[in-house]
């Protein structure tokens, strides 16, 4: 008899205290070693996705066992994941400040004088000084202890050694009498590191690189904000109708495909479907970046998170959860960010090598001197003096200060940087894709022309806002709009009723009025002379919209309709240009609208009628093409794009999926703002670059010096503090940054 096999799932963990991308490969490395495991391990948004065979409680042991914390998505138990490890760093950093200062400054000063000394000064600092190199400083000992088991190195294991050396080395120290050479005023302090304290140097490591590190959750958090916001853009209930006519309120989850939904005015459609029964406008301009919105009637189809505007329909679910566009647009996004985490930053790469060298430099140090001068206390103190000039205390600093300064200026500025993917392709970028809908264009509709046949402008105008003004449409707000800006007050309108296919008609001043498309006119028995067909066809090509007005069935005009321009939005191609950047427009409007507005800005190149997952797959190929690509946008549709781009760029008033998908978060409406922003990330990568310089180079020239043993561990110190202190005024120099000053820079 044969045993079946069990069968594969798809389950999901939270794993929480990955610190970098390899900390993210480890654990898939170690979930994808059990036998029918497939592991694909996210570390901006801390998810692993398994296909498994085995029981959760496995998964979960080995991602233990790797060091590491796991949660298994969906249990009762609640996780917030990043936000959690946030709260823990934080937490350690206010305990290592409140005691790790006054610890630093007693074992700096009593180390400097001792005559400074009293009775029971070790406990004191002992007291104050070991909660810090232990509790607060745990997640790097155990992050070290977890790559020594995996037989990896990473920063971690240079700072939990040189934290626990200067820790083991201080309290050796107290137990040994003040030896003269530090009294002695002399080059002794230099050269002979015996008796010295150096507990300062384990606890300002801790501090140091404990902030690092929590600025660094914070944007990972940040990152995955994207994929939350998504999640809760769905209707959490949905009224469905039964076989019996009957409706019923359950939640969303239950939805099935088949079932029947209700959507009212101003409701989110649920789920992907098919219309049918009733009308109405369907706004789906966040989804699919058309400026105005669609009729649907029976048989059409629609998309879920769009917005039903003036009329009740009955839809058929055709697709739920991860079926559907929403859900397509998730997977997206997900896979976007995962292959921006992947890519590990400048230090995490050095670190590689950096981190196994300095480590046999000070066992190299120690064996040297020992063996030369016999003992062993000159030769732990040279040793450590290599650990501790080494330690990437600078290095920790070089990015997280830089982009702090970076994001208060950008903030005066209008610009939000959110992370390091921002600055790291700033330079790099030669090729910018503008969203149209909501980005180069208000995202709202407004009248652009009034084309009037036998009657006056005003006559056309005042007629349609007065069968309007009895509409919810957005198009009857446009115009009813325009004619309070332009004419005023307009009679009322009797005897309103909506008609199928967007349109109405009413009575207005004892004239019957029909609003609405040229077919829906015709259909009505309007006659519609040649110059009105011809007048609209030309708004059409002009990539308008079109509503006729007809008084007693005989049309009289035509209003274009279309989206409006952002204030300095062809001024800011222009500055784009002058950075010599290539500029796309792409959008999933029509063609003949795209083009229309791609010429008033002064963009050659269009891309139009997309889909959303097409946006994506165009940045893609671009990017394959050999392009650094910036993606613009602000709707939900554009989310995959601006994941999946070198730089993603997104204004602040569009959608909350779209800010947090992009590195960047322009404030404010005008696009100006955009080439300002540019500029600001190549000064702070310029900055973050001079700053990794100086901490290496510090360290290339330092570490040799220290090897020879001309140096106490505590001026070594001293000097990393120094190397510290230049990366964070180097880093300060970023507030007096000038965009204007700047555009000559980053063109030369």
């Amino acid at each position: 008899m044969t045993t079946a096999s069990p069968a594969v799932r798809r389950a999901e963990l939270v794993v929480g205290g990955m610190t970098c991308a390899a900390c993210a490969t480890r654990v898939e490395r170690k979930l994808n070693k059990l036998e029918g495991v497939t592991a694909s391990v996210n570390y901006a948004t801390e998810r692993a996705v398994v296909h498994t065979a085995v029981p959760d409680e496995m998964l979960v042991a080995e991602v233990t066992r790797a060091g590491y914390r796991a949660e298994v998505l969906g249990r009762d138990r609640p996780t917030d994941g990043p936000a959690a490890d946030v709260r823990r760093i934080w937490q350690r950093l206010v305990i290592a400040l409140l005691l790790g200062v006054p610890a630093a400054d007693l074992s700096f000063t009593l180390a400097l004088v001792p005559s400074l000394r009293f009775p029971g000064w070790q406990l004191v600092v002992l007291a104050l000084g070991l909660p810090v190199v232990t509790w607060c400083a745990w997640p790097f000992h155990a992050k070290a202890a977890a790559a020594l088991k995996q037989r990896t190195t990473s920063m971690d294991t240079l700072v939990s050694t040189g934290i626990i050396a200067a820790t083991l080395w201080s309290g050796y120290a107290m137990t040994r009498p003040a030896p003269s050479a530090v009294l002695d005023g002399g080059w002794g302090l230099l050269l002979r590191p015996s008796g010295s304290l150096y507990l300062d140097v384990a606890v300002g490591v801790t501090i140091f690189v404990l902030a690092g590190r929590l600025y660094e959750a914070k944007v990972k958090h940040a990152s995955g904000d994207a994929l939350r916001a998504l999640g809760e853009l769905g209707v959490k209930d949905v009224t469905i109708v039964g076989a019996d006519g009957r409706e019923k309120l359950i939640p969303a989850g239950d939805l099935r495909p088949g079932d029947h939904f209700v959507v009212r005015p101003g409701e989110t459609v649920a789920t992907d479907g098919v219309v049918v029964s009733g009308s109405c406008a369907v706004d789906g301009s966040a989804m699919t970046g058309e400026s105005v919105p669609r009729e649907a009637t029976a048989g059409d189809p629609v998309l879920g998170a769009t917005v039903a505007i003036g009329g009740r329909i009955v839809v058929r679910a055709t697709s739920v959860g991860e079926d559907t566009r929403l859900g397509r647009l998730t997977r997206l996004v997900e896979n976007a960010l995962f292959e921006k985490a992947r890519v590990q930053r400048v230090a995490d790469r050095i670190s590689a090598v950096f981190v196994p060298v300095v480590l046999a430099l000070a066992a190299g140090t120690f064996v040297v001197w020992y063996a030369v001068g016999g003992a062993a206390e000159p030769a732990f103190g040279a040793g450590l003096a290599v650990l501790i000039i080494a330690c990437p205390c600078a290095l920790g600093l070089a990015t997280p200060t830089a982009m702090l300064v970076a994001s208060g200026r950008g903030a005066q500025l209008g610009v939000f940087l959110k992370g390091h993917q921002a600055i790291e392709a700033a330079r790099a970028v030669d090729t910018v894709v503008l969203d149209k809908t909501g980005t180069v264009t208000t995202g709202r509709i407004a009248v652009t022309g009034i084309h009037p046949h036998g009657v006056e402008a005003d006559e056309v105008l005042r007629l349609t806002a007065a069968v309007e003004q009895a509409s919810e449409h957005l198009i009857a707000t446009a115009i009813v709009t325009e004619a309070d800006r332009t004419i005023g007050a307009v009679p009322m309108v009797t005897g309103f009723h909506a008609l199928a296919g967007l349109g109405a008609r009413g009575e207005v001043e004892g004239h019957d009025v029909v609003v609405g498309s040229l077919r829906l006119l015709a259909d009505s028995g309007v006659t519609v002379p040649p110059e009105v067909r011809t007048e609209a066809a030309r708004s059409e090509g002009e990539g308008s919209g079109v509503v006729a007005v007809a008084r007693d069935g005989v049309a009289i005009g035509v209003l274009a309709i279309a989206d409006t321009l952002r204030r300095g939005s062809a001024e800011a191609v222009a500055e784009l240009h002058a950075l010599g950047l290539r500029t796309i427009l792409l959008t999933g409007d029509r063609e003949p609208t795209a083009r229309a507005i791609a010429a008033e800005l002064g963009i050659d190149e269009v891309i139009a009628e997309v889909l959303p997952d097409e946006k994506a797959a165009v940045i893609q190929r671009l990017r394959r093409e050999g392009r650094t690509v910036a993606m613009v946008g602000d709707g939900i549709n554009d989310a995959p794009a601006l994941a999946g781009a070198d730089l993603g760029f997104a204004l602040v008033t569009g959608t909350d999926v779209a800010a947090n998908a992009a590195d960047v978060v322009l404030v404010g409406t005008d696009l100006r703002v955009l080439a300002r922003a540019v500029r600001l990330a190549r000064a702070t990568l310029r900055t973050i670059r001079g700053n990794l310089w100086w901490a290496f180079g510090y360290n290339v020239a330092a570490i040799p010096v220290a090897a020879a043993g001309l140096l106490n561990p505590l001026i070594s110190a001293a000097a990393m503090a120094a190397s510290s202190l230049f990366v964070v005024s180097n880093s300060l120099r970023l507030r007096s940054f000038d965009a204007a000053r700047a555009q000559t820079t980053d063109t030369q």
